[in-house]
């Protein structure tokens, strides 16, 4: 794990900003953070077929998310620097949290493993991964 973070890590975590405002992927992140509120297995399950609405903004927040973790258990970026600016990511993860192995074993074995990772590798990605599981479980008591 890189251990002290240097100007290359600030400029990265700059241009990884502002590739989350970019227009389209701003939607798709907004979309999936208001839209997305799996009760069930099924509820993941749907989201992920092409013909449902969500699928793109699901299919590009994700993979967005598992790229920018991938770079800290790479090494590339200083972990916690990183989640200093990139908790977002843990949100989506928390929500498919419960069905991870599911869908592992229905879809893609690697599905959320470098969410998974940033949150047992981070102290402020656990701390994070944790608050966001507690509002979601808030949120669909109240659904």
């Amino acid at each position: 794990m890189k251990e002290i973070p240097d100007h290359h890590d600030a400029e990265l975590v700059l241009k990884l900003y502002d590739m989350r405002r970019e227009a389209i992927m701003r939607e798709s992140r907004k979309a999936v953070s208001e839209q997305f509120w799996p009760k069930s297995y099924n509820d993941v399950k749907d989201v992920m077929q092409p013909s449902h609405p969500l699928n793109a903004a699901y299919r590009q927040v994700s993979t967005y998310w598992e790229m920018v973790y991938s770079m800290a258990k790479h090494s590339i970026v200083n972990t916690e620097f990183l989640m200093e600016s990139s908790g977002e990511g843990l949100f989506l993860y928390a929500k498919v949290y419960p069905y991870v192995e599911q869908l592992r074993q229905d879809y893609f074995p690697t599905v959320f493993q470098n969410a998974e990772w940033i949150s047992k590798n981070s102290e402020i990605g656990a701390r994070v991964l944790k608050r966001f599981k507690e509002r979601i479980e808030q949120v669909l008591a109240s659904k």
